[in-house]
């Protein structure tokens, strides 16, 4: 019999701070991540310092933030009223330590626990704090939370506020890395949030006058509004709302500042609203998915002592707006049936738009009624779980799971046999499912949602992913196309793209499609191998190696075998993610990449073709890949 584990008084531990934050990081940042996604964990630390900073701004304190993010360091100054210099080093050391305990100095913060610069500390290889007050200042370094400089306060002619420098700790964000279109998000949104506000980044001027008004303009082309942009405000409210020509739902959401990117109570709320004043207003019982089809709309709301269901503030629980306040339920649905309900009587144009909207999604919905029916049958007969799609255990919107492993969900849509069984095997089955592509998708740009249902292969994938109805309800957090880096590999890529930014645009701009990043090369010799996912690494991996080793060149992911694979889809994996720009337009985007062959198209496509005759010399198979995409081209 195996020896009884002993429990005694030497088996209870006591952590202090920055031990049980470098121990459990995940509580509260969550997810730790490279920066491929934009929750991952060294965004939550750039917004933790700056949300010190915006509510310096709200409680009325300072007009202007300077930022600078190079590639491993975060430089943020505000012109606040400054920490108090006595309590500087308390403030970014000790948990439960802060001013917004005090709910007369911070009424409507976005955090009130008191961890967020705590946990910047703990978690970076260099922290520094430096507070200006009153003609003094007072610094303190740290080194993964450990105080290395604490210097005594000094003079100072700076003007009052606060400034943060910290660099992430690679051991712990391994491989990271700053997208700047999602930096670039964040700022905006704060800038959008704080109208009046000026954040200086990098160089660049963000500021916004009109608010969520601004936010809707730059994220939807006004081409394709069916109506002018309806904006409105009240007291910690504020709302802005239009249709378009897309498909789906898509929102933003906001509480005393914080995007809230998995909703909560307030969005849920704003939705309800919509719908009930909508009805009222054109007194006919119209399906609630009419009414939301092709709907783009922000609602930002403040509420005192607000309630997330983590510490990444990624989701709003709370029930009322504060302590002797309504329920955010009621707060909202009265204010868009005063407000909303005024707007659309002064405005008949904008409610003449908004009923054919309406009128045409309920057209669409009644059209594909009976083809949608018999098309879930079919999902529900081709045993879906078990030809087409490798499950995981684990889902995205499983309330039950633990959070960071539902932030590691992901399907992976592959093509072809092999590939499939190179990745069922190496995958880890607890978060990671795979998706069989059989040849190449349909070209489904200019259709309607209609061949969804009808095309055998994109019904079971919407049906894989539980998208069918919109995105709440999505079974994974990350959706990666792996398919091979041939011709063949990259038009699937694109035709799976234009699947998504056509039917479900929402997801894509949400941040849930990637891109599998696949070794190219294999160099390596008795002692040693490296994998390269590009010709530099290659060069460097041969100057390395020497002695001329051996150069394999992989062509489809088929040729890697499961072994090589789990190493390539594991804790290094690499993910590129589709990312739409503000200027984005996804009507001509597709429309030059997916429509009829036109000049400007081919003379993108000479123009920024590869040909890899460098690689020919070293392997062989570099000059027949060559050659198909020049005929490709």
């Amino acid at each position: 019999m195996a020896e009884a584990v002993k429990y005694t008084e030497d088996s209870i531990k006591s952590l202090d701070w920055r031990e049980h934050i470098r121990l459990r990081p995940g509580m509260y940042i969550g997810k730790l991540g490279d920066g491929s996604a934009q929750d991952d964990g060294i965004y939550v630390l750039v917004k933790e310092v700056l949300d010190n900073s915006i509510d310096e701004h709200m409680m009325g304190y300072g007009r202007t933030i300077d930022v600078k993010i190079s590639e491993h360091k975060v430089e943020v100054r505000d012109y606040g009223r400054g920490i108090p210099l006595g309590k500087v080093i308390d403030c970014v050391s000790k948990i439960n330590t802060g001013g917004k305990y005090d709910s007369g100095a911070f009424q409507k913060s976005v955090g009130l626990n008191g961890v967020g610069t705590k946990a910047v500390n703990a978690l970076s290889d260099f922290f520094k704090v430096q507070a200006y007050r009153e003609g003094e200042t007072k610094v303190a370094e740290f080194e993964k939370g450990i105080l290395v400089n604490d210097p005594p306060v000094t003079k100072t002619s700076d003007r009052n506020g606060t400034k943060v420098v910290f660099s992430p700790d690679g051991g712990i964000f391994k491989n990271y890395h700053f997208i700047p279109e999602y930096l670039e998000n964040q700022i905006w949104n704060y800038a959008y949030l704080n109208a009046g506000l000026t954040i200086n980044y990098n160089g660049k001027k963000y500021f916004s006058d009109r608010g969520l008004y601004d936010l809707l303009s730059n994220k939807i082309d006004e081409e394709t509004q069916r109506y002018p942009i309806i904006h409105l405000k009240g007291n910690d409210i504020e709302m802005a709302l239009t249709h378009s020509n897309q498909y789906g739902e898509e929102y933003y959401s906001f509480v005393n500042g914080q995007y809230t990117t998995q909703g909560g109570t307030h969005l849920a709320a704003f939705r309800e609203a919509v719908v009930k004043t909508v009805r009222e207003f054109f007194k006919k019982d119209y399906d609630a998915s009419d009414i939301r089809q092709s709907v783009v709309a922000a609602i930002s709301i403040r509420v005192q002592e607000p309630v997330f269901e983590s510490q990444t503030k990624t989701k709003l629980g709370s029930q009322s707006v504060g302590p002797d306040g309504p329920t955010v339920r009621t707060f909202i649905n009265d204010f868009l049936k005063t407000e909303l309900d005024n707007y659309l009587h002064k405005n008949p144009a904008v409610a003449d738009a908004l009923l054919k909207r309406i009128l045409q999604s309920e057209r669409e919905r009644k059209e594909i009624s009976g083809i949608k029916k018999l098309a879930n049958d079919r999902a529900k007969k081709a045993n879906l779980h078990n030809k087409k799609l490798r499950d995981c255990r684990v889902h995205y919107d499983d309330p039950k799971a633990n959070e960071d492993m539902k932030a590691n969900t992901m399907l992976f849509l592959t093509e072809g046999d092999s590939a499939s069984g190179s990745i069922t095997k190496s995958r880890d089955v607890q978060t990671q499912a795979v998706f069989s592509l059989r040849g190449k998708p349909l070209n489904c740009f200019g259709m309607t949602k209609k061949v969804v249902y009808e095309n055998e292969e994109f019904n079971l994938l919407q049906h894989a992913l539980n998208i069918e109805d919109g995105i709440e309800n999505l079974r994974y957090r990350k959706i990666v196309i792996a398919t091979d880096a041939d011709v063949d590999g990259m038009h699937i890529r694109l035709l799976i793209m234009t699947y998504f930014l056509q039917f479900f645009p929402d997801l894509v701009k949400n941040g849930h499609l990637f891109i599998l990043e696949t070794p190219l090369f294999r160099v390596r010799n008795k002692k040693e191998t490296i994998y390269c996912y590009t010709d530099e690494e290659r060069q460097r991996a041969i100057h390395k190696l020497g002695n001329k080793p051996e150069i394999t060149r992989f062509k489809g992911l088929g040729e890697i075998s499961p072994e090589e694979f789990g190493g390539f889809i594991g804790e290094d994996i690499r993910l590129e993610p589709i990312i739409l720009n503000k200027e984005t337009k996804i009507g001509d985007l597709l429309t030059f990449y997916m429509g009829k062959n036109t000049p400007n198209r081919q003379n993108f496509i000479i123009k920024n073709l590869k040909i890899e005759k460098d690689l020919a010399l070293e392997d062989p198979k570099a000059t027949e890949a060559a050659e198909e995409e020049s005929e490709a081209a």
